[in-house]
């Protein structure tokens, strides 16, 4: 968990070095992005976007404990299962004809496929796009001890309302991107995510396991046939 906002968090910064000035946090729950704004100096603005119901508590949270969010933070209110990402984002002041950076951590395996497609194709929308989501392999594709775990897991998550229903195979997630026309992945498995924060790859690089995502539509002044994906 804290990998994963890392991975996004450095990754935004690059963003901000290139001149974006909006991010977005789909499903934020309690992340923190929004009031910390480590880039507000720069003119960042954060639109944190969650189900009615928790953003709800979440702000009522924010005033219990005497903290309030910057000028630089927007909250929208938007279900993404039932609701248009897009037209609630317009509503809150988002500019969907510049670059965006979107933050994605925590969501992708509770939705349903539908909604993550939408969500995708939404982003992909945006000139210059940056996402950054982590996702899980199906449970076929993990060992015979490491999928008794999972199925563990996974049952516990059901048992309290947050079941997983999505999966992804690597080969596939990263075709689907290139068909929206994302073309720089940056696709970090088990593996290498311990040998970026940790020093040294895993005892079983191969093994399946929780994957951290980017994405990003590059202008076409950088794009060419041999750096597609690079």
């Amino acid at each position: 968990m804290a990998a994963r906002s890392r991975v996004a968090e450095d990754a935004l910064a690059v963003a901000v070095r290139r001149g974006v000035r909006q991010a977005v946090v789909l499903g934020a729950g309690l992340d923190t992005l929004s009031l910390r704004d480590p880039h507000g100096a720069h003119g960042l603005r954060v639109f944190e976007v969650d189900h009615p119901a928790t953003q709800a508590w979440k702000l009522r949270r924010i005033a219990e404990v005497g903290l309030s969010a910057p000028a630089s933070a927007t909250f929208a209110a938007i279900d993404l299962e039932n609701e248009d990402l897009g037209g609630g984002l317009l509503k809150a002041g988002f500019e969907p004809d510049r670059p965006a950076f979107f933050l994605w951590l925590g969501v992708v395996p509770y939705l349903q496929p539908a909604a993550i497609r939408a969500t995708l194709r939404y982003i992909a929308s945006i000139p210059e796009s940056e996402v950054v989501f982590d996702y899980s392999e199906p449970l076929e594709n993990y060992s015979e001890e490491r999928r008794a775990e999972m199925v563990t897991l996974a049952s516990w998550a059901a048992a309290r309302g947050e079941p997983w229903l999505s999966h992804f195979n690597p080969q596939d997630l990263a075709r689907d991107l290139g068909d929206l026309g994302f073309d720089e992945l940056e696709d970090l498995d088990r593996a290498a995510i311990t040998a970026r924060f940790l020093g040294a790859p895993t005892a079983d690089p191969a093994g399946a396991g929780p994957h951290v995502m980017r994405a990003r539509r590059r202008p076409p002044s950088e794009v060419s046939p041999a750096s597609r994906f690079g």
